[in-house]
């Protein structure tokens, strides 16, 4: 069955699937650096889905090789880039903060359009991932006054 496919053992099979898995998260990792808008959104994304995409894909170059010297090898760079990748990732975010680079909220131009807000019924301070849509049948103080009291706790 597996011959079909071009595969000749079952390891072939587990090592593609793993590379396919890493694939997937390469993938996503792209797609979030287009379509974020901020640079800590980005890195957020590609340190993540990067970290999580050279596991499987190492894990599946280390299944094909098989228990060799080149296989130990590769465990040992894929061990450096899991330690590093998510220690630069940090490193680049909090130099990006202590240097003023602006964070998106609310506030940035066009980010009312961009997540399908016309009119602003919270604080425009507030990081996009903290919207709260206003209840129905309300008027906009009641509103104003519940997000003020969830401020305060």
């Amino acid at each position: 069955m597996i011959e079909q496919f071009g595969f000749t053992s079952p390891r072939e099979v587990i090592a593609a699937l793993f590379l396919l898995s890493g694939l997937v998260f390469f993938v996503g990792s792209a797609i979030g650096m287009l379509r974020l808008p901020d640079f800590y959104s980005r890195i957020h994304a590609s340190g993540n889905s990067e970290t999580l995409g050279c596991t499987l894909s190492f894990i599946g170059l280390m299944i094909y090789e098989g228990p060799t010297l080149t296989a130990a090898k590769m465990a040992f760079v894929f061990l450096l880039v899991f330690m590093a990748n998510p220690i630069g990732s940090h490193i680049l975010s909090k130099a990006a903060y202590k240097s003023g680079h602006p964070v998106w909220t609310l506030q940035s131009k066009g980010a009312k359009k961009l997540v399908g807000l016309e009119k602003a019924d919270h604080s425009a301070d507030e990081p996009v991932g903290h919207i709260r849509k206003k209840p129905a049948k309300t008027n906009r103080n009641q509103v104003h006054k519940y997000l003020k009291k969830k401020g305060d706790k």
